[in-house]
């Protein structure tokens, strides 16, 4: 009979192992950068970052490669060097990159998607610990009021909804930065959201119901964090709500990567600085140092939303000793889609899992840590893998076991 310290051992072992991890995605229009003053305008930008601290940074009115080394170097990486920075575009007028966090993510690409104005980004990441992948579309629309601009802003997502209209259902994909939308019921903010058999639909968090900029949605405000004009940034305090983050279905309802409720957040905005500049003394939301430095960088707010994996690793199914190292086939086989790897360690040891294909190319690492002794099971998720033969091996205590298995779409 195992003993009660080594079950609570096991136990212990099995809630690290199979916590979720959150990340923290933001949207920050820099407002033309680098422009002229990067000396003045970088030491606030840090200030916002480092207190702000995102995994994934998405921006706009980046203006050059200059503008995206400059502000990888000069802000995201000025105290360390943990972001890294995707292929930048120079497409018409202004445009967008993404910094993020190298431990967590790896670049894949990026996609423009051309409109009559700026081009949309499609922003491709995996995320490493689990190998999934994350759509993050940049958009900066047509700004002003007035029908045309409505209609404008409108085609713009059209030209967006081709594209992730076009995607598996199960995908994880997210739209943020600058719409410059004024209301819930602009064509635009439709069309994002409007449920198609394409599954290509966005979802907002927030149910805003008719035109956003009055003082009863003064807390989800993003622009103008000034009242003066300054810097080419426009004036009269904070009063729109143009900075958003929606996300695909998938990520609605929770399959793999989940929004966590309530975290949708326009960095610095406490809701009391309607019309009003952001440093205007009292800001409950942040420190003055802060306050101050959103103030002069920009002349938006960022917003940021929490997002959680799921558990990521191997789940202990049985805290019994077992006799002897075991290797079971994989259930079901053949299977569609997914299937449960299950193997028995008689003590604790260095676990490696890796899944091949038939050309004995490494596909994913399902396992690389140290377990306690128990039975162990764990899901491979084939999603984006062709129908075909597959191999999974482990090699456990020193022993490599080797099973076959087959994928069927």
């Amino acid at each position: 009979m195992i003993s009660k310290i080594l079950k609570l051992t096991l136990f212990l072992a099995l809630i690290s192992g199979l916590a979720g991890a959150q990340v923290k995605i933001a949207s920050y229009n820099l407002l033309g950068y680098p422009g002229t003053d990067t000396t003045t305008r970088n030491p606030y930008f840090r200030t916002v970052v480092t207190a702000m601290s995102p995994d994934i940074l998405v921006i706009q009115e980046i203006t050059s490669q200059a503008g995206i080394n400059g502000f990888l170097n000069g802000v995201m990486n000025y105290n360390g060097s943990n972001y890294g920075t995707g292929t930048f575009i120079d497409g018409p007028d202004t445009d967008n990159g993404i910094f993020f966090k190298t431990a967590i993510y790896a670049f894949i690409s990026n996609t423009p998607i051309h409109t009559a104005l700026r081009d949309i980004n499609e922003f491709k990441l995996v995320h490493l610990p689990d190998h999934d992948t994350l759509r993050i579309y940049s958009v900066h629309l047509k700004a002003s009021t007035g029908s045309a601009n409505e209609l404008s802003r409108g085609a713009e997502v059209d030209s967006l909804r081709k594209v992730t209209n076009a995607l598996p259902a199960n995908a994880h994909f997210i739209v943020c930065c600058d719409f410059n939308i004024y209301k819930s019921t602009e064509p635009a903010y439709q069309k994002l959201l409007e449920i198609t058999a394409g599954n290509g639909n966005f979802n907002d968090p927030l149910t805003l119901v008719g035109t956003w900029n009055t003082s009863g949605y003064s807390i989800y405000h993003t622009q103008s964090t000034r009242t003066r004009s300054f810097g080419g940034g426009a004036t009269g305090g904070l009063d729109d709500r143009f900075d958003m983050i929606l996300y695909s279905t998938a990520i609605k309802n929770g399959t793999g990567l989940t929004y966590v409720a309530n975290s949708m957040t326009p960095y610095g905005n406490d809701g009391n600085h309607y019309n009003d500049s952001i440093n205007k003394p009292p800001n409950s939301a942040v420190t003055q140092s802060v306050a101050n430095a959103l103030h002069y960088a920009s002349d938006h707010l960022p917003v940021y939303a929490l997002f959680s994996y799921p558990a990521v690793g191997v789940g202990l199914i049985n805290s019994q000793v077992p006799s002897m190292f075991t290797m079971y086939q994989n259930y079901p086989n053949p299977f569609n889609n997914s299937c449960v790897i299950k193997f028995d360690l008689p003590h604790s040891t260095f676990v490696n899992l890796r899944i091949y294909n038939s050309l004995w190319q490494v596909i994913e690492t399902l396992v690389n840590n140290n377990l306690s002794a128990g039975s162990y099971s764990v899901q491979w998720d084939a999603v984006d893998s062709p129908s075909g033969v597959y191999f999974y091996q482990a090699n456990l205590d020193g022993v490599v076991y080797t099973k076959r298995m087959l994928l069927v779409k």
